[in-house]
């Protein structure tokens, strides 16, 4: 289920993403020094393209680029939809997003599986323990219509159930509350999660029985 399937990125980013990919991967497997160079000079070029389209430096870019090495791979983000006995939605207020609302979550640690990942972050930002009980929707960012990123992404939206803890803020989260369907906040952290997704949740929530959502 997306958010918006005829939405598209601009052919910029999708270029420009695309050159950078090139060049990381070309970085990693070239022996040669003069194809180094060039891979080099695509990752320059591709950064210069992203400055010129964002506020960001292309030397702060290339510096992020630099960061990234080995085969190109799109990212994992990770998000728990915390159900209690009464279906209400856990959420957290995200301190790195204007106070904005979310499902707990981030980027996927390494050593640790999606789904013990997802456990961890809202033990992180909402104090609860919770079990994992479904993958409900590997989705890709772009796809749902989120804000432009840098990097290609992919969401993974787990079914959970509280087992434990008390609610407790942390350095990344403000606030924790609890929501039903009709409550959930309009401010919500758009690059996080989407209020179709959240709809789409309650959905995987009352039908168990669902099969995983992926495009």
């Amino acid at each position: 289920m997306s958010e918006n399937l005829s939405a598209r990125e601009p052919d910029w980013l999708v270029w420009a993403r695309e050159l950078q990919a090139i060049a990381q991967t070309g970085l990693a497997f070239t022996q040669d020094q003069y194809d180094r160079e060039r891979y080099v000079a695509l990752r320059d070029l591709s950064a210069r393209i992203f400055a010129s389209h964002t506020e960001t430096s292309a030397e702060r870019i290339v510096a992020l680029f630099a960061g990234e090495t080995g085969y190109a791979t799109p990212k994992i983000d990770v998000r728990a939809a915390v159900f209690d006995q009464e279906d209400r939605l856990l959420m957290v207020r995200e301190t790195a997003d204007r106070d904005r609302w979310t499902l707990p979550g981030g980027w996927a640690d390494t050593n640790v599986t999606a789904a013990e990942n997802a456990a961890k972050e809202v033990l992180e930002e909402s104090g609860y323990q919770v079990a994992v009980v479904k993958l409900a929707a590997l989705w890709d960012r772009t796809r749902q219509a989120h804000p432009n990123g840098v990097f290609s992404c992919y969401k993974l939206f787990f079914l959970c159930e509280v087992t434990g803890g008390a609610p407790a803020t942390s350095i990344e989260t403000s606030a924790v509350g609890w929501f039903r369907e009709n409550e959930i906040p309009e401010d919500l952290s758009v690059g996080r999660v989407l209020p179709g997704q959240i709809r789409r949740m309650f959905e995987h929530r009352r039908a168990p029985q669902l099969p995983t959502d992926f495009e």
